[in-house]
């Protein structure tokens, strides 16, 4: 009967309105960079390309995939999301689940929870960053952008209360057949908290892609930059040295398609993936953050 109901049915119409909106308004500037990126010159350089290619042209394309600055960029990238990823997610796990016990089977969880908790709200600064870096002689290599993150206070509180839904029954069934910490960790937390880890790792592997001010002061050489570093600064530096334009390609394509085309394929690794993580979202959501 609720669901029958005029005013549910009012708004459920106002609500898929106001969501297909919202959902139109975020990829119409990805459609219009597609646009642009198969565009001629002439229209792209006139900012006259709206959201269908004029003068279809794909040497934008050729000009990116025959960039070695550019494939390098994407190969960096897939690695410090691989392994940022991996390790931030190793940390998260084996720090919420010590974390998640009561504190009659951990005397001073409150107070490691609170460093934790601590860090959220106050943190070194960016010199003090800096200098830890380069002393730790991480500078001008990939471990300088992914161990600084590694350990994320905000996913960590919000895999230590999935962990503490978890039936504290089926741990102690699990204890009494002679498992220890880590086959309880590893048989029964993880298995079921699979929406929480979907979840946190999506929230990490878009960090850790998106991210390019950490590459830009902690790596030297431009040749180690991340994509979001790279396309950085050609996007808004306008530094173009870096897209290695030819004298012939110019009467074809111009800086806009190649800086377009760049934009666009360096979003669709994480459209790949986000489908297959969707469905965890929501829920991983939810579930991690109903218990303080």
């Amino acid at each position: 009967m609720y669901y029958k109901a005029r005013s549910y049915k009012i708004f459920y119409a106002f609500n898929f309105a106001f969501l297909l909106i919202m959902s139109v308004t975020c990829i119409l500037p990805l459609v219009h960079i597609f646009a642009v990126s198969l565009s001629a010159q002439a229209p792209a350089n006139a900012n006259l390309v709206g959201l269908w290619p004029k003068g279809f042209n794909i040497e934008a394309y050729k000009q990116t995939f025959s960039n070695p600055n550019f494939m390098r960029s994407i190969g960096v990238s897939i690695e410090r999301v691989v392994l940022g990823t991996g390790i931030g997610m190793a940390v998260t796990v084996l720090t919420a689940y010590p974390l998640s016990k009561m504190h009659l089977r951990f005397r001073g969880r409150a107070l490691y929870t609170w460093f934790f908790v601590f860090t959220m709200l106050f943190n070194g600064g960016l010199i003090p960053t800096y200098i830890v870096v380069q002393k730790m002689g991480l500078m001008n290599s990939i471990w300088a952008l992914v161990l600084p993150g590694a350990v994320s206070a905000w996913n960590m509180v919000l895999m230590m209360n999935f962990f503490r839904n978890v039936p504290r029954e089926i741990e102690e069934a699990a204890t009494i057949d002679g498992a220890n910490h880590f086959r309880t960790l590893l048989s029964i937390y993880l298995p079921l908290s699979l929406p929480s880890l979907a979840t946190l790792s999506l929230f990490t592997m878009v960090a850790h892609w998106n991210s390019w001010f950490d590459g830009m002061i902690y790596l030297t050489d431009a040749p180690k930059w991340p994509l979001s570093t790279l396309l950085q600064t050609i996007v808004v530096t306008q530094d173009f040295s870096k897209i290695n334009l030819q004298p012939e390609d110019v009467k074809l394509i111009s800086n806009a398609t190649v800086k377009a085309s760049q934009i666009f394929i360096g979003a669709i690794p994480i459209l790949l993936v986000y489908p297959f993580l969707q469905k965890y979202f929501v829920k991983g959501m939810v579930l991690g953050s109903v218990k303080g």
